[in-house]
């Protein structure tokens, strides 16, 4: 069956098609379909929403101990909350295959930077399988599992955002009739990481991955495309960016790199096989660094195209000198409309007192962080996750040094303060530093599609599950002024936030108003009951 499937649907499909038992992950753009998908579509894979990508990746971790085949999904910078258990991971190895699918967005459409996920294959010894297409996304989540199966290892699949949300056609097929058989057995030297163990991995992950190495020579999503060409030049490319080299240069050699670490001898064979060699790679020059290293000359590279931002067959031909005869890019003649909050949305009272108040705003990332624009200009910082807590934090303790009062408050959502904004809040009460935190409650994760949180009181399936109510969680991690108030109340809001500026030590003031887009549906799950 052929079917026209999103590079993250594909994904899903390809979890089924191998046999996948769990599914975790926290919603970024441009991940979250993944899961969404699976919830929708594949019954037999258990799907969850966890409150934080380490998290997630901590429970697959144990599934796949017990036996059963696991994908994790998050966007790039997930994957740095995750590294704490990735990195150990990648010393104990797996024992049923563990797929990390983790997708890059270079151009930022959604996201606060700009990250290659390619460099967590040298840096933690670990296998990266990149698909250039939503058939190849689907086949190597099967690869994928049979590798990390193979060599007891995480794998990770580097999606970015164009493969993620373009679709194409997929031929597909139907889980196997057998699983393989994994069953837990108890090895202290091999999952404990105590310093007497870990010290007998690392050289085994660095076997490992040589012998990672040594498959990639022979894995089929390296493709050599080279046939009764002219063999003056030849590219060097990967992923999505192959089908823009061969768009721009569709008489040249090109080797496509679908996994890293890269086939050497493949690499050395086709160089030598063209009197020049040029490398193409969006963002860094991962490939081009290391084949440099090889003593293989690169006429052309990182020299010619651009280190930032996607690479479209109109970036490549400006970079290469070509012309640019009809171009994909319309002129923009209108004056930039800027992303703005929903009509009726529950954070805009909020930011139009902040906005009044003058305060100083430490942000965070979600739907709010459009207060930092016009007409609010009311955010002066967006770092990550859990970072509005923090720096709030840190300037508060910095001006107490300082015998300074400053009128400053920091701002997370509810799917933020469960993700990494509660340490924070013990952190405040454990070292007596009077923040000051918003939490702006609209009982869902809006920005990355209305997936649900903790505060949602339901979850992936819609299935009711107990509130966790963040009023009770504030108070439990032993801060004594906590306040609630109704984001549309602007005159209590602004009180409330007066007061507790003066106030001594910690205050966390919630502010409770449902997302407008997720209301009727949310009301409706509540109203159910069960």
């Amino acid at each position: 069956m052929r079917v026209l499937l999103s590079g993250n649907e594909a994904v899903a499909r390809g979890a089924y098609e191998a046999g996948a038992g769990i599914a975790t992950g926290y919603p970024g753009t441009p991940s979250s379909e993944i899961i969404a998908t699976l919830v929708e579509k594949y019954a037999d894979v258990v799907c969850e929403w966890s409150v934080n990508e380490k998290v997630a990746l901590e429970v697959a971790i144990g599934a796949s101990l017990k036996g059963v085949r696991s994908l994790v999904t998050m966007k790039h910078v997930g994957l740095n909350v995750a590294a704490d258990p990735l990195m150990t991971l990648a010393f104990t190895g797996v024992n049923a295959g563990l797929v990390i699918a983790v997708a890059d967005d270079p151009g930022m459409h959604s996201s606060q930077n700009e990250q290659d996920s390619r460099h967590w294959g040298k840096f933690g010894f670990l296998p990266i399988l990149e698909p250039s297409d939503s058939q190849e996304a689907k086949d190597f989540v099967r690869l994928g599992f049979e590798i990390s199966e193979r060599f007891e290892v995480p794998l990770i699949l580097r999606l970015v955002t164009r493969v993620s949300h373009t679709r194409t056609p997929v031929w597909c097929d139907e889980p196997p009739s057998q699983m393989p058989l994994f069953s837990y057995q108890k090895d202290i030297r091999k999952y404990v990481m105590a310093p007497a163990n870990a010290i007998h991995r690392h050289p085994l992950a660095v076997e490992r991955f040589q012998k990672l190495r040594e498959f990639s020579e022979t894995f089929s999503g390296n493709i050599v495309d080279s046939q009764e060409m002219n063999r003056r030049v030849g590219i060097l490319t990967h992923g999505l960016v192959y089908h823009h080299v061969k768009e721009v240069f569709p008489d040249v050699p090109v080797m496509k790199i679908g996994m890293y670490p890269l086939p050497v001898k493949k690499i050395q064979d086709f160089a030598s096989s063209v009197e020049e060699l040029w490398v193409v790679e969006e963002l860094d020059p991962l490939i081009e660094e290391e084949v440099r290293s090889l003593g293989i000359s690169v006429r052309r590279g990182k020299g010619e195209i651009p280190w930032c931002g996607e690479l479209t067959p109109d970036v490549l031909r400006k970079a290469f000198g070509l012309p640019v005869e009809i171009s994909c890019l319309v002129e923009e003649k209108l004056p930039a409309r800027p992303p703005k909050m929903c009509q009726g949305c529950s954070h805009i009272p909020v930011f139009e007192v902040l906005r009044d108040m003058e305060l100083t705003v430490w942000g965070d990332i979600g739907c709010y962080t459009l207060g930092a624009f016009t007409p609010y200009s009311a955010m002066d910082t967006c770092i990550c996750m859990g970072a509005g807590a923090g720096v709030e934090a840190g300037f508060k303790k910095a001006a107490m040094r300082q015998g300074e009062h400053v009128r400053s408050v920091g701002v997370v959502g509810d799917s933020t303060f469960f993700h990494s904004a509660m340490t924070h809040v013990v952190n405040a009460v454990y070292n007596k530093i009077p923040m000051k935190l918003l939490v702006l409650d609209n009982h869902i994760t809006a920005m990355t599609g209305h997936q649900p949180n903790p505060a949602s009181r339901v979850n992936a399936y819609a299935q009711t599950t107990p509130y966790v109510d963040i009023e009770k969680v504030v108070r439990g991690l032993g801060v004594e002024r906590v306040v609630k108030v109704s984001a549309y109340d602007r005159e209590r809001l602004k009180a409330v936030i007066e007061e507790e500026l003066i106030a001594e030590g910690p205050s966390v003031i919630i502010v409770d108003g449902v997302c407008v887009i997720a209301q009727p549906k949310l009301n409706k799950l509540w109203n159910r009951g069960g």
